[in-house]
């Protein structure tokens, strides 16, 4: 008897345990709603995207004022004195300016909602325009030795070192400006091409700072100062390009930091319900993450269980994650006799487990 009421009394402790348990998780959750707050309605998706968007031309405006004023008073001392290197970080500023036009193309193509044909909607077009800016400094690089090996091959004399000095010092300040807002909104975002395009401008913030140097030398009477200061700032874009072509490419090619992808299993697996997870993928469409996921759940559950656990393990994702707008969660149930993947199995390349069975969250 006494084994009995024992067991009685803990089977009442458990309930009581269990509502404890709940309403933590209730006030964690309200908690965490106050301090990220968000909607998960399609129409304030589409506005936080449009948010971003405006963000990113609004950036693009200002720095294109600061460099087209930049380009146009170096212009103006290039014809002065007939610098080649402050030439070449002139073309190269003019390139950078130029790089705004495509990305914010790419911006206002990304406000277009998804369509029939375009399914995930037109964020794409950013990375086209990354694949633009990284041409455009590859283009900028060539210019810039071809006009330093026709220097050296053919001196000139440079005058007005007083006024390349200046300009080089203007361009260093209106470029480092620019490269840093330019990062600070791309990676704010999560546009990699708007941080390709910061790269861009940091690199000409250091070359004009080494047209200062060959202003520097030239007035020590080194002729060939200037031309192989030339030849610096090409190396310099050189490298620029490595990192920006790096970027894009990774974009291109559907990268992503692995540490989020650490981060949504550890999510998944602390959602109540959830026994395991499966494969995790994720892909950026323009300046957004879509996700997708498999989870495993308990096969005595019903379907409308199921897909319950399957909305809160996106409901989860969409916290845990930044930038991450829409997940797609697909649950498996635990081994029962019947495999329902059987039917399935030689459409999988190399008999590969095809993806689980599919309550959209």
């Amino acid at each position: 008897m006494d084994g009995k009421r024992q067991a009685h009394h803990d089977h009442g402790r458990r309930p009581a345990r269990t509502r404890r348990m709940r309403w933590l998780k209730l006030l964690r959750h309200r908690l965490a709603h106050l301090l990220t707050p968000h909607s998960h309605e399609a129409g304030d998706k589409v506005d936080a995207a449009m948010e971003t968007s405006r963000d990113g031309m609004r950036t693009l405006w200002i720095s294109l004022v600061v460099l087209g004023v930049t380009t146009v008073v170096q212009a103006g001392i290039v014809a002065l004195s007939g610098s080649v290197a402050l030439l070449g970080d002139t073309v190269h500023n003019a390139a950078d300016a130029l790089t705004a036009v495509p990305l914010g193309i790419a911006f206002l193509l990304g406000r277009r909602a998804a369509d029939r044909r375009y399914t995930y909607g037109y964020g794409r077009a950013e990375d086209l325009a990354g694949v633009l800016i990284v041409a455009t400094i590859a283009a900028s690089a060539v210019l810039a030795a071809w006009t330093a090996v026709d220097r050296l091959l053919h001196p000139r004399d440079i005058t007005h070192l007083w006024a390349v000095s200046g300009a080089a010092l203007a361009g260093f300040a209106g470029n480092e400006w620019v490269a840093r807002y330019r990062i600070r909104t791309g990676r704010r975002i999560g546009s990699a091409a708007l941080v390709a395009d910061g790269l861009h401008a940091r690199t000409d913030g250091f070359t004009s700072l080494a047209v200062l140097l060959g202003a520097g030398g030239t007035a020590l009477g080194w002729r060939a100062a200037d031309p192989v200061v030339g030849l610096l700032i090409t190396l310099a874009i050189l490298l620029v390009l490595k990192d920006a072509a790096r970027e894009v490419y990774r974009r291109l090619m559907d990268s992503v930091d692995p540490d989020l992808v650490t981060t949504a299993h550890a999510t998944l697996r602390g959602v109540e319900g959830v026994l395991d997870t499966g494969q995790v993928r994720m892909r950026w469409i323009g300046h957004a993450l879509r996700a997708e996921a498999d989870i495993v759940v308990d096969a005595r559950l019903t379907v409308v269980e199921a897909h319950r656990i399957a909305v809160a393990a996106e409901h989860a994702l969409m916290h845990a994650v930044p930038r991450l707008t829409a997940a797609t969660v697909h649950t498996d149930h635990t081994p029962v006799e019947d495999d329902p993947h059987a039917t399935l199995h030689h459409h999988a390349p190399g008999n590969r487990k095809p993806s689980p069975t599919h309550f959209s969250g």
